[in-house]
C-alpha cells in the first residue's frame, strides 16, 4: 500500500478507510466546487471580469481537481495524472487566464477544499486528508507549471517562425497589409520611424534576446531573425528620433556577431522598410572599404563605397542629392568646391585661382556644408562630395 508522505507508517490508511473518506469526498464534491467558486469569485476580481462561457470553464477545472484529487486518495496516490485536470476545459482557457491566476484558482480551491474538511470527515481522518492534499496539490502545482510551459514553448516557436517571415517579407520588399497584420500579433505598434540593421549573426541565441531587452527599456519595437551568417533587425521607435536609432544600436553592438553593423536609413512605415533594408544590404556587401570605419555605420556614411560597388541608388543620391543641391545653390559654390579640392585643400591657393579673397572662400566652404552636410575640409567628407562631382558631372552629361 502506497504511503502518504509526511505520515508515520501508523499513521497510514487501510484499504476501507480510504474507502469510506472517499465516497464522502465524492458525495460532498458538487458543495466543495460551489464553495470553491464562490470564494473564487469573492477574492478574485478577475473572475468576475470573464464571460459565461469562460466561468464555466473555470467550473470545469475546479471540479476536475477536486474530483481528480478524490480518485487520487482512493487508489493511494498512484497514477496520479494532475494536468488532466486542465483537459476539461478547452486550450483557449490558458490563453484567457494568466499562469498567475491560474495558481490563485488552484489555491483558493485548495483552501475551500481544506476549510470544509470539518464538515465532510470525521476528526480522526483529517489529518489523512490534509496530508493527502498537501501532496496532490504539490502535484497540481507541478501540472499547471507543466501545462503553461508547453503551451509557452508552442507559442514561442510560432511566434519565432511569424516573426522570421515578417522580417524575410520587409528584406525582400514584399511587406504589405498582411505583413502588417502579423508584425501587430507579435507587438508591433506601427511606429513612425522605422530603421532596418544588419550585422554579424551572434553565435548565443541568448544574444537576441538580450538586444530585445535593451531596446524594449528604450521604448523601440523590435522584429529581429537570423538569416544565415546574418542578423537582421528593424528597429520601430517614435516620430523625430533621427540619428537615435544608431545610437541604440550602438548600445546593443557587443551582442552581435564579428564584422560590421550597416543602420539603414529611417522610413515612416513598414511597408517602406524595404528601402531600408537595401541601403544595409548595400552597405554590408561595401563596408569592407572602409575599414576603418565606426561600428556600427550608417548607411548613408558608406555612400561612396556603395556606388563604387555599383548600387545605383547610392550613386544617384551623390549625384542628386549632394552634386545637384550644390549645383542648384550656385555655380559659386560648386565651382569653390573643384578649385578647393584641386588645390589640395588650401583656402590660400583656392583664393589665387579664383581671384577672390581667402575669407570668401572660408564663407563659400562654410555653405557648402550648409547646403551637402558634408564639409570639404574633413578628408571622408572631401572624399563624399569629389565623388558626387565627378557622378554628377556623368549623369548631367
Amino acid at each position: 500500500m502506497a504511503a502518504i508522505p509526511g505520515i508515520g507508517r501508523g499513521w497510514q490508511p487501510s484499504a476501507r478507510q480510504r474507502s469510506t473518506i472517499a465516497k464522502r469526498l465524492t458525495g460532498a464534491a458538487a458543495e466543495l466546487t460551489t464553495q470553491a467558486l464562490a470564494q473564487i469569485e469573492e477574492r478574485h476580481p478577475w473572475f468576475r471580469e470573464l464571460d459565461a462561457e469562460h466561468r464555466s470553464w473555470v467550473t470545469l477545472v475546479a471540479r476536475a481537481g477536486i474530483d481528480g484529487f478524490v480518485q487520487w486518495f482512493a487508489d493511494e496516490g498512484r497514477d496520479a495524472n494532475p494536468s488532466a485536470v486542465f483537459d476539461a476545459a478547452p486550450r483557449a482557457l490558458m490563453r484567457r487566464i494568466t499562469l498567475h491566476q491560474s495558481v490563485d484558482l488552484i489555491r483558493t480551491t485548495i483552501d475551500t477544499v481544506e476549510g470544509q474538511l470539518e464538515s465532510v470527515v470525521g476528526r480522526g481522518d483529517r489529518p489523512l486528508v490534509f496530508m493527502g492534499i498537501v501532496q496532490y496539490s504539490r502535484e497540481i502545482a507541478f501540472g499547471v507549471a507543466e501545462v503553461y510551459a508547453r503551451a509557452a514553448e508552442a507559442r514561442g516557436g510560432w511566434d519565432a517562425r511569424l516573426e522570421a517571415l515578417v522580417v524575410d517579407a520587409v528584406i525582400r520588399g514584399e511587406a504589405d497589409e498582411t505583413v502588417l497584420s502579423r508584425a501587430s500579433t507579435l507587438g508591433w505598434r506601427s511606429p513612425a520611424a522605422i530603421t532596418v540593421t544588419i550585422g554579424g549573426a551572434p553565435a548565443k541565441d541568448s544574444a537576441i534576446d538580450s538586444i530585445r531587452r535593451l531596446v524594449g527599456e528604450r521604448g523601440f519595437d523590435l522584429l529581429a531573425s537570423t538569416q544565415g551568417d546574418r542578423l537582421v533587425l528593424v528597429l520601430g521607435g517614435p516620430s523625430g528620433t533621427a540619428g537615435t536609432a544608431l545610437t541604440v544600436i550602438t548600445d546593443v553592438a557587443e551582442h552581435f556577431g564579428p564584422g560590421q553593423i550597416v543602420v539603414g536609413p529611417e522610413v515612416s512605415d513598414l511597408v517602406e522598410a524595404a528601402m531600408s533594408a537595401r541601403g544595409a544590404l548595400s552597405g554590408i556587401r561595401a563596408a569592407d572599404a572602409w575599414p576603418s570605419a565606426p561600428r556600427p555605420v550608417a548607411a548613408d556614411d558608406l555612400l561612396p563605397e556603395r556606388a563604387l560597388a555599383g548600387d545605383g541608388h547610392a550613386r544617384r543620391m551623390l549625384a542628386r542629392e549632394i552634386y545637384g543641391q550644390l549645383r542648384d545653390a550656385g555655380a559659386d559654390l560648386l565651382e569653390t568646391l573643384v578649385a578647393y579640392l584641386d588645390n589640395s585643400g588650401s583656402v590660400e591657393a583656392t583664393a589665387r585661382a579664383l581671384f577672390v579673397h581667402p575669407n570668401t572662400v572660408r564663407y563659400r566652404l562654410r555653405r557648402i556644408a550648409e547646403v551637402s552636410g558634408y564639409h570639404p575640409a574633413d578628408a571622408r567628407s572631401a572624399y563624399v562630395l569629389r565623388l558626387s562631382v565627378t557622378l554628377g558631372r556623368l549623369m548631367t552629361s
